[in-house]
This record gives structure tokens, C-alpha cells and sequence, in this order.
């Protein structure tokens, strides 16, 4: 049976009734803006018939006949005086129009109680530190007015300070290190622990700004960042810390974040690096996220001290030149890197004195990353042979002239066991996890501007490229894809990283490793391996 088509005021009907809908409720917002006064006045008068109500209500019946007599008394002066009830008219409509108006609740301009009694807190929590006896009028006293010291001030939804503006006396010693950490450790003991504050000192103006960080981005995953050859991304840090931006993808979205660059090569002024922290810290994180970014344009040479076997993911990549992680493969790969830095120098030099361009093979960058050297330190003196550390030398003392960078990860309590060259040619420090104000002076050499909290996720940490001040950092999410414990996202995007698998050496062309195979049992290409050139004397 044929279908029958609609009829037409069904077929076109929604379009018709949209249109329709659109039109009466214009129409209603123009007869509402139009009748407002009236409105008003509608309403004005309703709230004083309800008034008038409630007052006669409120009156007593003794009272009502007097009350009664003085309305009707009121009522015929006026109806007798010239232009009366228009004038009576004129001002019932003015006062209608007053009390029917819209009112809103005004805005609270000050601290409540609670927060009074914050601000007033920590007013006297800071007397001790900011008064002389001898002041004869001290900003700072006992029972004193809190607000013309606390100027500024801002609280969260859970009411603890936020934001905080000190004025302190000229005299106070802020040049001092221990003064301002005493005042530093007070405002955060009695603003709220367990988070971040920035401690912003102007000591022209004898004012200390006081501001609670928010957290650090941790969904970033590792990708292909917008740098220039030379330039790895450490990780992300504050937009105020950095004049600098990059695109980074957040799933289907791209947005905008300030990152810490640590820039090598021959006119870097910290050609290395050392990454310190706690077991889980993330520091072995770090070590593989610069192997991904290295690996776009360098060759790369990872001893693993641990042994469990971290980067296998890298193993028979192109440009991954060895993975160990025994002893002797430790000190064979580190003894050809030593010579391989020793060739390139003495290859640059006899170019350079013949008036030709620097070799090509001398250029290519070269990453030398050791993850738990102590470990490995260790094992050689239970064997009677020497730290791999001594290996390093060469490379961290020439290794900027010969575009050899090295890079060091190790823990706490394995500091002791560095050798004095990676201590001293280290100038880019990298501190993550769970750290005191003591631990991260020491490796970072000046203590950081924030406090550190006692719960941090994997990769939180703080950064310093030599002399340059000290960034809040966090590292990249890049986890070991043949983990199991490792999200599908962060999984797949590290897979994408990595480069393209070689055939190693005494395997058949066409077959490829296995993805488990053995890290230290990998051997390295033939070719990748340059005979070593003798230094001349």
C-alpha cells in the first residue's frame, strides 16, 4: 500500500511552531521591559499594603480608635489643602516605586569571623620576629591592629589563606637566609600544610608576598615537543617561572604550558646533568624520556645499574648503541665512549688546523646515560677492578667540545659513592620526590621558593641549570611500556616514540628481536663501534 504523504501543517509544522515560540517570547521580554515602571509601582504597593497590614495587626485594640481618628485627620487635611490629593498621589507612587524595587544583597567587603580570627593569628604568631623593644612604634605588637600589617589577603572555599601581603619593618634582617626561612616555616605551619606556598621577598618595599601554588600538571604524556635540535624538555614547571610555551597534545585537545629546556652542545653552559631521588621518584622517568627525545637526532649509550631491566624497550632501536647492565658491559661500553670522545676531539683539531669543516661523524650527538652508577661502583671494588665512574672523565671534562653529553641518576643515599668529576661537571641538577629544604640545598645549591610537600606523585620534583634560579618541575609521564601497571594512553605513547627496530649483529636480515629479550645481551652494530684513536702527545 502506497504511503499517503502529511499534511502540510504536520510536514512544516515544528519550524512554524519554533518560530511561533520565538515570537511570543520577544514579544514578552518587550512588554516587560516596557511595563517595568508599572510593575514596580505594582509591587511597591503591595509591600506597603502588606506593611500597613501587619502594623495594624501589631497595634493593640486599646489603640486602634485613636490610631483610626489621626488617619481620617490626615486624610481630610489633605483632601483640603490645594493640589492635595494629587501631591498624596505623587508621593504614594514614589514610595511604591522605592520599596517595589529590586534588591540585591550587597557583597561582604570584609573578613568574616573565622577569617578575622586567621589573619589575627597570624599577626601574633609574627610579633616575635618582627618587633625591636626599641621600636617606639612597632607595626608588629601584641594586641595590636593586624590589618596595616596584613594588607592583602584571599581565602579558599575550605578557609585557609590563599593569597597573603606581609609589611615588615625596615630593620628586619631579610637578607639573611635564616631569617627568612624562620618567617617562611611559620606562615606555612600556620596557614595549612600539605601545600606548595610561593614566598615572593621585595625588600625595597619591606613586603612579603605569600601565595599557595596550585598543582603541576601529571596527565602530560611523553610526545614529540616543538624543540630545536639541541633543546630536551626536563619537564613543566609554573608560567611565571619560564618566558616560554609549548604545544602539547591532552588527548583530543592542545593546549599551552611553560617547560623547563635544558639545552646541550658545544655552546651549552651545562653540558650535563644529575638527577637525585627517592626509590619511585621517577628519576629512571626522566632518564627514559630523554633517551626518547635524544634518539631524534644522537646516538644513545645506557648503563643500568639496577639490572631489572627499564629500558628494554630501547633495545635493537636505531641509535640505542648499547644497553648494559653487568659489570663488564658497563665498563666495555664506557671505556669505547672515553675513546669515542678522545677521536672526535682529536678529528675536530687536525680538520680545524687543516682549514676544513668539523667531520661529519663529529657532530652527531652522543648521549651517555648511567642509571645507579653506585651500584655498579660497588660490584667493581667487591671484584678488585675500577669504578666505571673513573671512565667518565674524559667525556665530562671535553665532552661539550666533542658534543658528548652525560647524564647521571642516582639516589639519596648513594650520593656518597659519586665520583668528584660527576659532582663538579654536573651543573645542571635535577631533585625529585619527597625532599626537605636541607636535601634539595645541597644538590641544587641554593634552597628552593616554595616548601616542599610531603606527598608528591612520581616525577614532582625541582630543577636547576647551573647558576639560573630554581624551577618546580614535572617530568613527563613516560612509563615502561612492558610494564603492566602502566595505563593504555601512557602505554601507546611511548610505543609511538620509539624509533625503528635494527637488525643486531649476527642476526639474519629480515628478523627482528624479541621484545623480552635480555637488555645486556644485546650485542651493538659493528659499524656503530669506531676503532678508537689513540691520543697524540
Amino acid at each position: 500500500m502506497a504511503r499517503r504523504p502529511l499534511p502540510r501543517i504536520l510536514s512544516n509544522g515544528t519550524a512554524s511552531i519554533a518560530r511561533s515560540r520565538e515570537f511570543a517570547r520577544s514579544a514578552a521580554d518587550s512588554a516587560t521591559d516596557v511595563l517595568h515602571p508599572l510593575i514596580t509601582i505594582t509591587r511597591g504597593l503591595r509591600r506597603l499594603a502588606a506593611a500597613g497590614r501587619r502594623r495594624w495587626a501589631d497595634t493593640p485594640k486599646d489603640r486602634r480608635g485613636p490610631l483610626l481618628f489621626l488617619v481620617a485627620s490626615v486624610v481630610l487635611v489633605v483632601a483640603l489643602i490645594p493640589y492635595g490629593p494629587l501631591l498624596a498621589a505623587i508621593c504614594l507612587m514614589a514610595a511604591a516605586a522605592w520599596t517595589g524595587r529590586e534588591r540585591t544583597t550587597p557583597a561582604p567587603t570584609g573578613p568574616d569571623e573565622a577569617q578575622t580570627q586567621r589573619l589575627q593569628s597570624l599577626y601574633e604568631a609574627l610579633v616575635p620576629y618582627f618587633s625591636v623593644p626599641e621600636d617606639p612604634a612597632p607595626l608588629f605588637a601584641h594586641g595590636g591592629e593586624w590589618d596595616k600589617a596584613l594588607t592583602s589577603y584571599e581565602f579558599d572555599d575550605t578557609g585557609r589563606v590563599s593569597h597573603l601581603v606581609v609589611r615588615y619593618p625596615a630593620y628586619f634582617t631579610d637578607g639573611e637566609a635564616e631569617s627568612r626561612a624562620r618567617i617562611e616555616q611559620l606562615l606555612h605551619a600556620k596557614s595549612g600544610r600539605g601545600r606548595e606556598y610561593l614566598f615572593e621577598w621585595d625588600e625595597e618595599g619591606n613586603q612579603l608576598t605569600v601565595n599557595v601554588l596550585p598543582p603541576l600538571p601529571t596527565d602530560i604524556a611523553a610526545q614529540r615537543f616543538v624543540t630545536a635540535p639541541g633543546e630536551t624538555v626536563l619537564g613543566f614547571t609554573d608560567p611565571t617561572g619560564v618566558q616560554r610555551t609549548l604545544p602539547v597534545a591532552d588527548g583530543d585537545e592542545q593546549r599551552d604550558v611553560p617547560p623547563v629546556v635544558w639545552r646541550t652542545g658545544p655552546r651549552s653552559t651545562e653540558p650535563h646533568l644529575l638527577v637525585v631521588g627517592e626509590p619511585g621518584s621517577g628519576t629512571t622517568t626522566l632518564l627514559r624520556s630523554i633517551a626518547l627525545q635524544a634518539l631524534c637526532h644522537g646516538d644513545v649509550v645506557i648503563v643500568e645499574g639496577s639490572g631489572i631491566g627499564d629500558y628494554a624497550c630501547l633495545t635493537g632501536r636505531d641509535g640505542v648503541l648499547a644497553i648494559e647492565c653487568g659489570l663488564a658491559g658497563a665498563l666495555a661500553s664506557l671505556e669505547w665512549a672515553a675513546h669515542e670522545t678522545e677521536r672526535r676531539l682529536i678529528s675536530a683539531n687536525r680538520a680545524r688546523q687543516a682549514g676544513h669543516a668539523v667531520p661529519d661523524d663529529t657532530k652527531r650527538p652522543l648521549w651517555i646515560l648511567l642509571d645507579r652508577p653506585s651500584v655498579l661502583g660497588h660490584l667493581a671494588a667487591a671484584d678488585g677492578r675500577k669504578d666505571p665512574q673513573s671512565l667518565l672523565q674524559v667525556p665530562l671534562r671535553h665532552g661539550r667540545a666533542a658534543n658528548v653529553t652525560v647524564v647521571v641518576a642516582d639516589q639519596f643515599d648513594s650520593l656518597e659513592a659519586l665520583s668528584d668529576p660527576v659532582r663538579q661537571h654536573t651543573r645542571a641538577r635535577v631533585v625529585l620526590g619527597a625532599t626537605t629544604l636541607d636535601q634539595v640545598e645541597d644538590i641544587l645549591g641554593v634552597p628552593p621558593h616554595t616548601t616542599p610537600t610531603s606527598d608528591v606523585p612520581p616525577g614532582r620534583g625541582y630543577a636547576r641549570l647551573g647558576t639560573g634560579p630554581v624551577h618546580r618541575l614535572q617530568v613527563p609521564a613516560t612509563p615502561d611500556p612492558y610494564d603492566d601497571a602502566t595505563s593504555e594512553s601512557h602505554r601507546q605513547a611511548v610505543v609511538e616514540l620509539l624509533p625503528a627496530r635494527s637488525t643486531p649483529a649476527g642476526v639474519g636480515t629480515g628478523t627482528e628481536p624479541d621484545a623480552d629479550a635480555d637488555a645486556d645481551t644485546v650485542p651493538t652494530e659493528p659499524d656503530a663501534t669506531p676503532e678508537p684513536v689513540p691520543a697524540e702527545g
